[in-house]
């Protein structure tokens, strides 16, 4: 949504010196005086306020115009020096054990919103990994995808962990940011992959992508030895998440630990409309100059 104002507003306080003209400024005129003037007063009575109302309205339509009303939209450009950052989630049927996806997707929303100039994109994985949406500034979008997205949509009975971790560090290969940061969550241990765990690290390690892996549930569902040496290969941080508490904090602490310094350019974008109030006091104008000659003419 973009913001109202006027960019000369002084020039609306010109419509109350004119009122205050007509009132009191009063032009001296030369009369004529007719012995029966009752029937030419009640022909001009009442084309002589219309023409005051008119010309009082083409005034303020054309003080409105100096006014310059506009609608400014602030427009935020990123570089490619930000942070770009994936996010690695766990889908599968055991996500859906104790409301675990629901709980995760409404931290990751807030996590999102949190990143402000950053590039972000979602890969999601169970019986195979695929990328929801590739690197993107547009959160709104990311924000809704996820929200629409369940257990479930890739399948419910296996594990692609390492496929996805994959396939997550190709959506930095043409990247030129700084800094590449992938945030995987899972709750199980890989069953499905055809992509060994080493060539998921070594693709990670060749785009130069910093994995944070999140261990959901007990330790019992996923294997931390694997995660601790996907995080530690990569420069990232491997962390265990038993309650909803602990993975908030979680996030929290990845958001501190790769917050972005990098200030975006903004730029602010006007759209003018002074042209409408300017157009319709021409068309006022040249009616009220009709009518004058017209009275003239009488």
């Amino acid at each position: 949504m973009g913001e109202w104002h006027f960019e000369h507003p002084w020039a609306l306080g010109l419509i109350a010196l004119f009122l205050l003209c007509e009132l009191a400024c009063r032009a001296k005129t030369q009369r004529l005086i007719f012995p029966d003037t009752a029937l030419l007063r009640s022909l001009s009575r009442g084309g002589g306020w219309v023409q005051r109302g008119l010309k009082l309205l083409i005034f303020a339509l054309l003080a409105l115009a100096l006014a310059s009303p506009i609608k400014e939209n602030e427009v935020v450009v990123r570089n490619d020096e930000g942070y770009e950052l994936s996010l690695v989630l766990d889908a599968s049927g055991s996500m859906e054990e104790m409301n675990k996806f629901n709980i995760v997707r409404e931290i990751v929303l807030d996590f999102i919103d949190k990143r402000k100039h950053d590039k972000l994109a979602l890969t999601l994985f169970a019986d195979f990994a695929y990328v929801a949406m590739p690197l993107t500034y547009d959160k709104q979008s990311l924000k809704q995808l996820l929200s629409k997205i369940g257990v479930g949509i890739a399948g419910t009975q296996r594990t692609a962990l390492y496929e996805a971790l994959f396939m997550s560090t190709k959506l930095f290969k043409e990247s030129g940011a700084k800094e590449k940061v992938a945030v995987l969550l899972t709750d199980g241990v890989d069953n499905t992959s055809k992509i060994p765990l080493d060539v998921a690290i070594q693709s990670a390690v060749k785009h130069g992508i910093k994995v944070y892996v999140i261990g959901v549930g007990g330790r019992g569902n996923y294997n931390p030895t694997v995660l601790r040496k996907i995080a530690d290969e990569t420069g990232g941080k491997f962390y265990e998440a038993d309650s909803v508490a602990r993975l908030k904090q979680v996030y929290e602490q990845i958001d501190a630990l790769e917050k972005s310094e990098i200030k975006a350019d903004k730029y602010v974008k006007k759209h003018y409309y002074f042209q409408y109030p300017l157009g319709a006091a021409l068309g006022l104008l040249m009616l009220f100059t009709l009518m004058r000659r017209r009275g003239h003419a009488l």
